[in-house]
């Protein structure tokens, strides 16, 4: 734990309040500051039980047995690209309000959370264990950076990095290698749409890894993810796994 980050967080909250994201409450300690949430509200969020889970998606499993059953119905099903993947939450209730304060109102404080989040969820997959993974996050939009001052997940790829330095070994980087090229919002398109949106506008810029984990904040039809893999492995990629931190 960040003992000095618990005190600056504490500072900040006491000149500038906020309170939990969720339902408002004043914080309690530095702890509950640095994650932006009360301890109750933090303790309510919980990664998704140990089912198996859907080798394209990553959703929880019920019935089914490998794929879940809007995975089978696609007619183009993206495991062939992307290995494996993990989704931690279900992006409804406080788990949605939870990413749009963090995405849309900024409440960074939340990165931590979440950082620690997806720290846990790499332990979720099942695939025979990466000898020197990295971790790549998924690219921005272009201009999303310049019309809202930042990017969500290059902040929690710099989290990710951090953490990974102080508290794990070995040592697992973030690696910036993929740009994406102009292309109309995935979320303005029909699942149909966004299957082919993003074919063959991520373009590798730098040299690629041979062992990959890609990072996102939300997985939808899995087409972002998919065409991410495809690029990676067309530069060279040999394993590509995603990890989300929620599911629609």
């Amino acid at each position: 734990m960040n003992q000095l980050g618990w005190i600056l967080s504490l500072i900040r909250e006491y000149l500038v309040p906020v309170g939990c994201a969720l339902c408002g409450k004043t914080f309690l300690n530095g702890e509950e500051a640095w994650y932006g949430l009360c301890q109750g509200c933090r303790s309510s969020l919980t990664i998704t039980g140990d089912q198996p889970r859907c080798s394209c998606c990553g959703r929880p499993l019920i019935a089914e047995i490998g794929r879940c059953l809007p995975c089978r119905n696609r007619e183009a099903p993206y495991e062939e690209k992307v290995d494996q993947v993990v989704s931690l939450f279900p992006y409804s209730g406080n788990y949605r309000k939870l990413l749009v304060s963090y995405k849309f109102e900024q409440y960074r404080a939340l990165g931590n959370f979440l950082t620690e989040s997806l720290i846990a969820g790499l332990s979720r997959f099942t695939a025979p264990v990466l000898q020197n993974p990295v971790l790549v996050p998924v690219p921005p939009r272009p201009g999303k950076i310049r019309k809202t001052g930042w990017d969500q997940i290059d902040s929690l790829g710099k989290g990710l990095a951090k953490a990974y330095r102080k508290n794990h070994s070995p040592y697992l980087p973030v690696h910036q290698c993929l740009k994406r090229l102009p292309s109309p919002s995935q979320k303005a398109l029909n699942q149909e749409d966004r299957r082919t949106n993003l074919l063959g506008r991520i373009r590798c810029v730098k040299p690629i890894p041979p062992e990959v984990i890609l990072f996102d904040d939300v997985i939808t039809t899995g087409s972002t993810l998919n065409a991410c893999a495809a690029a990676l492995k067309t530069g060279g990629a040999r394993q590509v796994y995603g990890i989300c931190l929620f599911y629609t």
